[in-house]
């Protein structure tokens, strides 16, 4: 015998006996004598096809393809209606409702089995079809988790380096990269901002953070391990970390012979963390919206990550001077609506802030 299930529905004796005699020996059969019983036994075991007679009391013909076709769980189960009905009109609802087919009553066996052997197999060839797409994008997506872990190990694996030059980085760079997220998730459906804070650009922004400061293994050792302020000239020397950091992602992309999408924003963060919403930053001078979306959020979260953290020439700030500070140059420093952003998420960052304290904090 055949494994595949028919589901019989059928108010009347006598057609339910002569398609189970019919099909009996070829397939599993299954009856049902109601509408509202046909749709329990679909819920609990879903039949390979299904022979639907349209006239009968309660949910009609009608009513249960109708149900079928709406649900994706059984929206592919092909359905024959078998009637007596025998008008154009009849037949033409029954193929908008869904139906594979349509058998006018009495039945021809010939014509039944042929039917229904012809539903199965295209059943089969789209159930084959289905599986190999599944079994595709379930590889495809597993393929882009991978790529997306060699991304984030190689941003990282960067970020590490400044990390071994730079003895205060410490767990700077996780915090950092923590309020990003704050921050990207609290301007993403803000006006302006909507267009560029996809959920996709958001994990790339919030990847690259921690490159920033990427640029320092280019500083002297001189000035970068220097415990104390920085003389003028120094702080000039110290500047060109933007520059650097930013040259040595396009050679990275000139290697690879392609300008990789990754990469985009951890240029743009690296380049443009310290330029200000009022023009005053380095290393170019650029203002206002002109500074990349990522630098301006980034420029935030590093500044308030410098305040809040205690340094040999600093005392750390506690949560509510930096807040101050913030908010006193808003529309100088920063963008207006990133302070706005940090606001809404001011009690996030001083959690972050405590939870991943360096020993040096």
């Amino acid at each position: 015998m055949n494994t595949e299930t028919v589901l019989v529905v059928d108010d009347t004796p006598e057609s339910i006996t002569l398609i189970s005699e019919l099909l009996g020996k070829r397939y599993k059969i299954k009856v049902a004598i109601t509408g509202e019983k046909a749709i329990e036994m679909v819920q609990k075991n879903p039949p390979d096809i299904i022979l639907l007679d349209l006239v009968m009391p309660g949910i009609d013909g009608y009513g249960v393809c109708e149900w079928l076709k709406s649900r994706d769980t059984y929206m592919h189960i092909p359905v024959i209606f078998l009637t007596a009905q025998n008008d154009v009109e009849a037949e033409s609802r029954g193929f908008d409702l869904g139906a594979a087919d349509y058998i006018i009553k009495p039945v021809s066996p010939p014509i039944l089995l042929s039917r229904i052997k012809t539903q199965l197999t295209l059943k089969r060839a789209r159930d084959i079809l289905k599986n190999q797409n599944h079994s595709l994008e379930s590889e495809v997506a597993r393929r882009m988790q991978e790529i997306v872990l060699i991304q984030e190990v190689s941003i990282m694996a960067l970020a590490a380096l400044a990390e071994i030059r730079d003895p205060e980085t410490g767990l700077h760079l996780q915090r950092t990269k923590l309020y990003v997220k704050e921050l990207c998730e609290a301007l993403q459906n803000l006006p302006g901002f909507k267009e560029e804070l996809t959920q996709e650009n958001i994990d790339l922004i919030v990847a690259s953070a921690p490159l920033h400061d990427i640029g320092k293994v280019g500083i002297p050792d001189a000035i970068l391990l220097k415990p104390g302020l920085y003389s003028e000239e120094e702080f000039e020397i110290m500047k060109a970390h933007t520059t650097l950091g930013q040259e040595a992602i396009c050679k990275a992309e000139g290697v690879m012979g392609r300008d990789e999408t990754y990469l985009k924003y951890p240029k743009e963060i690296v380049a443009a963390h310290h330029e200000k919403w009022d023009g005053s930053g380095y290393p170019c001078g650029v203002s206002g919206e002109g500074i990349p979306v990522a630098a301006r959020i980034v420029a935030l979260a590093d500044v308030y990550d410098a305040l809040t953290s205690a340094r040999v020439y600093k005392v750390a700030s506690s949560h509510e001077e930096a807040m101050r500070i913030i908010i006193n140059e808003s529309g100088k420093h920063f963008d207006p609506s990133v302070v706005l952003a940090f606001l809404s998420v001011e009690s996030r960052f001083e959690i972050i802030n405590k939870l991943y304290t360096d020993g040096n904090d």
